[in-house]
Order: structure tokens, then C-alpha cells, then sequence
């Protein structure tokens, strides 16, 4: 199975065009920023800035980055002879060097460039908000104290964006280290400040990344646990949001794809079933939002084929067909090509199942 970047919405087969997940995390950004500036009065607030340019907002290749996948160096690897650096799994898949051309004769470990770049993660946006520290404090044009925000939402958002950019270019094992640092904040702050939406739902989306990385890696069990812990999160908070429903319900269907390839059908249904459900109930609350019909046709699908597979044909045959009329009767506007692309790639699909029969048994 070809893995399909957690990060990006559009890129998945079964999802709609969204926000990323990572808007979360940017999101609830801004909200802490906002508020700082609304406590600290008067004076200004400065973010800190990162004296080798790298942020959550920006694309930015620094000294710390490897030119392959564009993300921080992830067990820094040396050229030999030519000494370029990059990723040790980007460069093992190639004989010259991507920046000199130089034949690699072998490849030597750098761990006194990834010491640097792991303590440049750790040390990154960790500057704290403290009004009751005067010496992090400056005047400023009219004797305006500068207060330093606290900033510590800025590294998760930076470790998710580093994170995008190893998976993408199959560097799991990254994306996979960036992501682990980033739920181990969240979780810390889960700890400080208790079960926030804002936070539940940071958790519920970096807890299925870190699936989908285990997933790619062919850790079936770990990638389980980790959907299981993102739904649990995910549960707890309003299901009135369509980024959380969304969210919540891609988690549940990526469990039963597991529980499914791993033959235990009624498991697999149990999931695709939960995830059915959230579907339809989203579009209670957003029934203008063609995407939604789509994602509740998928569902359908996927509960109908393991219909088909534990025998019961004429539910299946049922499940196929409510999703072929509810696509059928969806009307989009002119300017969505892509959702009608997918509509009409669904609709396929599905009108070839209601062709099919039940496979024999015996065979």
C-alpha cells in the first residue's frame, strides 16, 4: 500500500479538501497571541525570532536542513569523499552526490552536526511569557516594556511543518521523530492546563500523523494504537466542528483498513460503521457542504464491502445503492472540478460493486 501524506487533505483518497491539521496548531497560535496582547496592555509584544530563520510560517532551507527532503537533518549522514551532509535514509538512495555530482564511496555518520540540530530543536520557540521577569524586559520608544510572548504553540507548528516535508519525500523515520517531540508538548500543556478543545484537538490530529507514519513503516500494531488514542481525544470535544469530524472520522476508517487487511472483518465493520455515523451527523449540522455527501459515500462503500465479504449480499447491495443515489442527486457549482472529479471517480466505482456478484467461497 502506497502511503499517502498525513498532513495534506487533498492528498488523501477518502477525504475531502481541507484545512491541515496543522492549521490546529496555527490556529490556537494566534488565539494565545492575541490574548497575550490583550493582557500585556500597552506594552509591545515581541515573538522571539530564530537567528537562522526558520519558522512555522515560512519555507525557509537553512544550515540545519537537508537539500533532499527540505526538512532538518534527521541522522545526519557525510559524504565521502566530498563531505556534503544530508539525511541518512534521502541519501542512501543515491550513488552521486545531489549537490557536486562526486561518486559517494561511503557514507559516514555526522553526529556532531545532529547533536547541534537536536538541540537546536529542543531550544527552539521555547522562550516563555513572564511579566514578573524585568530581565526580559527592554524599553522600547516611549519607555514601553517589551514582554516576550509565550511562543511554545510556534514549535509545535514548526515541528509539523518539518514533519510534512520528511514525509513527503518518504523520509518517514523524520517525520515520524518531529511528530513524537510535537505530542509530547501537547501533552505536557495537557497536563498544565487540562482537557481543552483547542489542545484535544491538536493531539487528535498529531496522534494520527504519527498512524499514518507507522502505517508507511508497516508498524500495523503501533499505527492501532496511535488512531485509537486520536479518536479517544478526538471524542471528547464538540462534534459540531467539521476539521474535528473530519478528522475523527478518517482515524476511525484507517483502523478498520487495518483490522480489514488483517482479516478480522466484523472489527473492521465495527469502525467503518463509527465512522459512518460521524459522517451522517455532520451533515446535520452542515448540510450545504457537498463534501460532506461525498464523505458519507465512502462510508457507505466501505461498511457495504465488508457487508459483501462476511456474506450478507443483499445488505451490501443496499449500502452500495444509498451511496450511488446520494451521489447521483449531489449538485456542484461549476468552479468545484476537483469535488466532481471525485464524485465521478466514487460513482464508478460504486455502480461497478452493484454489477458484481458475491465471489464464490469455495474458490
Amino acid at each position: 500500500m502506497t502511503p499517502v501524506c498525513p498532513f495534506v487533505k487533498a492528498a488523501r483518497p477518502d477525504e475531502t479538501t481541507s484545512k491541515k491539521p496543522s492549521e490546529n496548531v496555527c490556529k490556537y497560535q494566534q488565539e494565545t497571541e492575541s490574548k497575550t496582547k490583550k493582557d500585556a496592555g500597552d506594552s509591545a509584544t515581541v515573538p522571539p525570532k530564530c537567528p537562522f530563520g526558520y519558522d512555522s510560517e515560512t519555507f525557509k532551507l537553512g544550515p540545519f536542513s537537508c537539500i533532499i527532503c527540505q526538512g532538518l537533518l534527521f541522522e545526519s549522514s557525510k559524504c565521502v569523499p566530498c563531505s556534503h551532509v544530508y539525511c541518512k535514509a534521502c541519501i542512501s538512495r543515491f550513488k552521486d552526490c545531489p549537490i557536486c555530482g562526486a561518486d559517494i564511496e561511503k557514507i559516514e555518520a555526522d553526529s556532531n552536526l545532529q547533536d547541534m540540530v537536536d538541540r537546536f530543536i529542543e531550544g527552539h520557540a521555547r522562550i516563555k511569557r513572564s511579566n514578573s521577569n524585568i530581565d526580559k524586559e527592554e524599553a522600547v520608544g516611549e519607555k514601553k516594556p517589551v514582554i516576550y510572548a509565550d511562543v511554545s504553540l510556534e514549535r509545535g507548528a514548526f515541528l509539523v511543518q518539518q514533519a510534512m516535508r520528511a514525509f513527503r519525500a518518504q523520509n518517514v523515520e523524520s517525520a515520524k521523530s518531529r511528530l513524537s517531540l510535537c505530542a509530547e508538548d501537547i501533552r505536557e500543556q495537557l497536563q498544565r492546563m487540562g482537557n481543552t478543545s483547542e489542545l484535544c484537538s491538536q493531539l487528535g490530529a498529531v496522534l494520527g500523523m504519527l498512524g499514518d507514519c507507522c502505517r508507511a513503516l508497516g508498524e500495523a500494531d503501533s499505527a492501532v494504537t496511535y488512531f485509537e488514542e486520536s479518536v479517544e481525544f478526538l471524542s471528547k470535544l464538540p462534534m459540531d466542528d467539521l476539521e474535528i469530524t473530519h478528522t475523527l472520522s478518517v482515524s476511525l476508517n484507517k483502523i478498520g483498513d487495518l483490522k480489514y487487511y488483517d482479516g478480522e472483518l466484523e472489527a473492521a465493520r465495527s469502525h467503518y460503521f463509527r465512522s459512518l455515523n460521524v459522517r451522517r451527523d455532520a451533515i446535520k449540522h452542515h448540510s450545504d457542504v457537498s463534501s460532506q455527501i461525498l464523505d458519507v459515500a465512502v462510508s457507505l462503500a466501505k461498511v457495504a464491502d465488508v457487508d459483501r465479504s462476511l456474506g450478507n449480499e443483499e445488505v451490501a447491495v443496499d449500502g452500495f445503492q444509498e451511496a450511488v443515489n446520494l451521489l447521483e442527486s449531489l449538485k456542484l457549482k461549476s468552479e468545484d472540478t476537483a469535488l466532481e472529479q471525485r464524485r465521478l471517480s466514487v460513482l464508478e466505482f460504486l455502480k461497478n460493486q452493484l454489477t458484481e456478484k458475491q465471489p464464490d467461497t469455495a474458490q
